[in-house]
């Protein structure tokens, strides 16, 4: 694997939300059938254009072909909230896909929010570890297969804020947050889990996204997803909205 960055990585320009969200659908669903020699490990984002991606997949034609049983689901940040909080974003997951959906209860890995977030995001490293079936990650062996991501206005990606130690993080898989310009405090994937992966994939809908996404994609420092690398291949599934075109 040559590995990507966010200067380098593939762009996918597409019409609007409805269609990045059909096609991550079929990609990913392509992507989990190929996975023959182990688990097919997955991080989730939240998110508008995810959610609509999470409603096609529990849509019966997904259904019945997405190989449930040999996915593994874990969620690349959760804002410290309970499982049932309109907030939590495996509240959402869960509401638009993996209630509707033939998969193993074992195979949902929820993040833990409750008590110290340290602890926390000490027990869901464990829970990777545990998959991954090593305590350190291997060059040329990835975590996740696919780990997909959105972007903030504000230049974050899963819960890795702009200013907050976490960005700083080069040894642990999971860590916490307390952002200072949004709600909760959060657990996160840290660049080093991130960058374990065979796929990284932005998703991006909406003129909203367009002055965060062009920055992004010129390499600013400034901000926190410019960072993310991946031993793998990096795509941005964008609409033409955030594009710019």
């Amino acid at each position: 694997m040559a590995g990507h960055d966010v200067k380098t990585g593939e762009m996918i320009v597409l019409a609007d939300g409805e269609a990045i969200a059909q096609y991550m659908a079929k990609w990913l669903t392509q992507q989990a059938l190929a996975k023959k020699d182990g688990p097919f490990v997955l991080a989730l984002s939240g998110g508008s254009t995810p959610k609509r991606l999470y409603q096609i997949l529990a849509s019966e034609e997904y259904a019945e072909r997405f190989p449930w049983a040999n996915t593994q689901f874990f969620f690349g940040d959760e804002r410290f909230v309970p499982a049932d909080d309109p907030a939590s974003n495996y509240n959402m997951v869960e509401t638009e896909m993996l209630e509707h959906v033939p998969v193993p209860i074992h195979n949902i890995h929820r993040m833990p929010t409750s008590g110290d977030p340290a602890a926390a995001a000490a027990q869901y490293q464990a829970a990777l570890q545990k998959v991954y079936g090593a305590d350190t990650l291997q060059p040329g062996r990835p975590l996740f297969d696919v780990v997909m991501l959105g972007l903030g206005d504000n230049g974050h990606t899963a819960s890795l804020f702009p200013r907050q130690p976490v960005l700083q993080e080069r040894k642990l898989w999971v860590s916490h947050c307390v952002p200072d310009d949004a709600p909760h405090t959060r657990l996160t994937l840290t660049y080093p889990a991130i960058h374990s992966s065979r796929h990284v994939v932005f998703m991006l809908a909406g003129a909203g996204k367009k002055d965060a996404f062009a920055k992004v994609r010129a390499g600013d420092p400034a901000e926190p997803a410019s960072h993310i690398t991946t031993e793998g291949a990096l795509i941005w599934l964008l609409d033409k909205a955030a594009a710019g075109q």
